[in-house]
C-alpha cells in the first residue's frame, strides 16, 4: 500500500550539505523484516518509520534502521523524523517540545530556536583500554602519542572517541579498518566561529565508512568535553568536511546541566512509497 514518504537533510539549512534521512509515515502494519528490507534498499545511514506511541508520555513512536540493523537511538534520525512529523501536521501537546518514543525511551526535542534533542545518558563512559586506543591509532594512521585523550562516548551506537590537537589533524586522517565505531574530535583555532571539527567512522564492507553528520556522536562528545572542561557551551561543531558536506551541530547546556544537540533540517523529497 502507498505510504507517505519524506527525505530530509539534517544538520544543515542548505539542502544536500547535511546528512540525509528517509522517513516512512504511517508505518503501522509493517513487520521488522519489511522495515529492514526497505532501509537496506534506501542505503542511507538511517531510515525511520513513524508509528503511534505506545505510551501517553510520547507524541509519536519511531523505529530507526541502518541498512543492516535497528538502533535504539540516533541523533540525526531524531531531528529529521521530528521535522517530518511536524511538517506532516503532527501536533505536540506542548508546542515548546516534542516527545519521541524510541528504543532508548522517551527523547525530548525542543522546537525553538531550532530543533534540538536532549542528550541521552551515556550507556558506556570512561577511558578506553590501552589496547583499543592503540588499535584506533593504527586504523587511523596515527602515532599513538598524538592522541591527547580517548574515552567511550556511547549512548547506543557504540562510539569510542579520541581527541586530537587540532581540527586540521582531524581532517588529515586517512582511515583503514577496525571493527569499531570511532569518533574523532579536534578544536578549531581560537577566535573561530567553530569550536570543534568532528568525524565519525563505522565498519562497513571491510573498511571504515564515514558518516556525514552524527547527532549521537556529537551528543556523547559534548558530554565528555563539557564534563572534562575542554569545552564551554554553547558551541558549534562542524562535521562532514572531508566528504564534501558542511554540517553544523549546535550544542547548548541549561543551568541544570541538561545538554541539547540541535541543527537545521530541510525537506528535499516528498511523495509516497509502496510498502
Amino acid at each position: 500500500m502507498p505510504r507517505p514518504f519524506t527525505q530530509v537533510d539534517v544538520f544543515t539549512d542548505t539542502p544536500y550539505l547535511g546528512n540525509a534521512l528517509a522517513v516512512v509515515h504511517d508505518a503501522d502494519g509493517l513487520s521488522t523484516e519489511q522495515m529492514q528490507t526497505f532501509a537496506r534498499w534506501t542505503n542511507l545511514s538511517e531510515t525511520t518509520f513513524l508509528l503511534p506511541p505506545t505510551t501517553a508520555d510520547a507524541d509519536y513512536r519511531v523505529r530507526i534502521f541502518t541498512p543492516s540493523l535497528e538502533l535504539p537511538f540516533a541523533g540525526h534520525p531524531t531531528l529529521g523524523t521530528c521535522h517530518a512529523w511536524l511538517q506532516a501536521g503532527g501536533t505536540p501537546r506542548d508546542p515548546a517540545v516534542v516527545r519521541q518514543e524510541c528504543g532508548a525511551g522517551i527523547i525530548t526535542i525542543r522546537t525553538a530556536p531550532r530543533l534540538a534533542f536532549a542528550a541521552p545518558a551515556l550507556t558506556r563512559s570512561g577511558p578506553l583500554a590501552p589496547e583499543l586506543r592503540a588499535a584506533i591509532a593504527g586504523a587511523l594512521g596515527l602515532d599513538g602519542s598524538t592522541i591527547l585523550d580517548a574515552a567511550w562516548t556511547d549512548n547506543g551506537p557504540g562510539w569510542a572517541t579520541i581527541l586530537l590537537a587540532s581540527a586540521d589533524d582531524v581532517l588529515a586522517l586517512r582511515p583503514t579498518f577496525l571493527d569499531q565505531d570511532i569518533g574523532v574530535v579536534g578544536p578549531h583555532p581560537e577566535g573561530s566561529d567553530l569550536a570543534f571539527e568532528v568525524r565519525a567512522f563505522f565498519p562497513q564492507n571491510g573498511a571504515l565508512a564515514e558518516d556525514p553528520v552524527t547527532g549521537s556522536l556529537n551528543a556523547g562528545v559534548a558530554q565528555w568535553l563539557l564534563e572534562t572542561g575542554r569545552a564551554t557551551a554553547p558551541y558549534v561543531a562542524r562535521q562532514g568536511t572531508a566528504i564534501g558536506r558542511d554540517g553544523r551541530v549546535f550544542v547548548s547546556r541549561d543551568d541544570d546541566g541538561k545538554i541539547w544537540v540541535g541543527g537545521g533540517v530541510v525537506t528535499c523529497v516528498r511523495g509516497s512509497v509502496e510498502l
